[in-house]
């Protein structure tokens, strides 16, 4: 989880956001992290991050089964057409471990995910979350031209 975190701070613009107890966000994110491009270092509004780590399951968001300790997953939106193509025809068990799968909740949307990654896909993730974080500044970049 922290090599993925360190990588993305690395990524110019970047963003990491990871609340803490005590602070502005509900205990539900407290040890999660969202990765935004921000070059201002603020986080933006009515902008969604492009990548999540989450740390446990979320009242609407359990078929990861991350409650157990040392369990994770990593979002990242690849769009849509990206997606289909990364994570093939279920069935899925969105339990597996180090596997690209489609988010269980927001797949349809063009998110994959992957609980723990490892050896098998720590590599394909950062290169995704890299993608994700270009198309995040293409975006910034499209917005800021047409204000």
């Amino acid at each position: 989880m922290e090599q993925i975190i360190t990588t993305v701070q690395g990524f110019a613009g970047a963003l990491v956001v990871v609340p803490e107890q005590g602070g502005a966000f509900p205990e539900v994110a407290w040890g999660d992290a969202f990765f935004y491009h921000a070059p201002d270092g603020r986080m933006p509004v009515n902008v969604q991050p492009y990548g999540t780590i989450v740390t446990k399951d979320y009242p609407d968001d359990t078929a990861s089964d991350l409650d157990p300790p040392g369990r994770w997953r990593v979002n990242v939106h690849v769009g849509r057409a990206a997606s289909r193509g990364l994570t093939g025809d279920g069935p899925y068990d969105f339990t597996a471990a180090d596997r690209l799968l489609p988010h269980p909740v927001y797949g349809a949307l063009g998110w994959i995910c992957v609980v723990n990654p490892g050896e098998r896909t720590t590599g394909t993730v950062l290169r995704l979350l890299r993608d994700a974080h270009d198309a995040a500044e293409a975006r910034f970049m499209r917005r800021r031209t047409a204000e």
